[in-house]
């Protein structure tokens, strides 16, 4: 018996995020950055995007260190609301079979260290409590990278539990290891530092995830914002350690970088306004 075929055509996705701000009294000023443009790759191609503010008096578009577009925008008349709608129109493709694999030697070089120090060395956020260099050293002894890598992610996620409001987006890795529970940042924060911690260069990665992988088309669904990581192996693999799966044609990636704060979508401060209230949204709909 011949197995069915594996589709390889791209999926459609079309993701409205919602971002709004309420104030209790009117904000006079307001300085922002907005990481929520997506950029075309080999994993996904960009057919529109649009960022619309309101209200807004000034803006611009500019790339960052790690590759990211930034919109840059000020509010400069009192406002007691702020809404940001980014859309876009995206076509991903299905994951890559089969990962690259470099032997050990190639990976824990001199010369890659050199090349890859950002995503090798770890931050205060990533840093893996010892617990987790020994978990991800166990799961990869004799291992090839890039299968080492999978199987890091996955014992890490083993001893994790998705829960929602044990941690903040300011949470280190190593307190939502403590907890054993977090939520996708958190988990790809130690997914980040276990590779790392082997010697595989890893980086973090934002976006969106369309949860219904067998949605009907032309079905709007609630989607997530979403946080995965990039191992090199020989090349890049993308890889999401919360769903322990490759990352398909259900994911939209935004930003990449060494952990989250380099790919926040949004940071800022404003004046005045009081305590604000803040309402996120992300609809997802599958045109293919």
């Amino acid at each position: 018996m011949t197995s069915p075929a594996v589709s390889t055509d791209p999926v459609r996705l079309h993701v409205v995020h919602t971002t709004a701000f309420t104030y209790p009294e009117p904000a006079t000023v307001s300085y922002n950055e907005a990481r929520m443009l997506p950029r075309s790759s080999a994993a996904q191609q960009v057919v529109s995007t649009t960022l619309t503010i309101e209200p807004l008096t000034w803006s611009t578009v500019y790339t960052d260190y790690w590759g990211t577009q930034v919109t840059a925008f000020e509010v400069l008349v009192a406002h007691q609301s702020l809404r940001i709608v980014a859309e876009h129109l995206v076509d991903v493709r299905p994951p890559r079979t089969v990962p690259p694999s470099a032997s050990w030697d190639v990976v824990r070089s001199a010369a890659n260290f050199d090349r890859f120090a950002e995503f090798l060395v770890d931050t205060p956020v990533t840093a893996p409590p010892d617990e987790v260099v020994a978990v991800a050293a166990q799961a990869s002894a004799g291992r090839t990278p890039a299968d080492a890598a999978e199987a890091v992610c996955e014992a890490v996620r083993a001893q994790m539990s998705y829960i929602p409001g044990v941690t903040t987006v300011h949470t280190p890795a190593s307190e939502a290891w403590a907890a054993r529970a977090g939520v996708c940042q958190d988990i790809a924060h130690l997914a980040v530092g276990a590779l790392r911690s082997v010697g595989i260069p890893a980086r973090y990665v934002s976006g969106y995830l369309h949860p219904a992988h067998d949605d009907d088309i032309g079905r709007t669904v609630t989607g997530q914002s979403h946080a995965w990581v990039e191992w090199w192996s020989g090349g890049w693999t993308s890889y999401d350690p919360t769903n322990c799966a490759p990352v398909g044609a259900h994911h939209v990636r935004l930003a990449r970088g060494r952990y989250y704060d380099d790919v926040a979508p949004l940071r800022g401060i404003y004046a005045g306004g009081g305590v604000a209230d803040l309402n996120v949204e992300v609809q997802i709909t599958r045109q293919s």
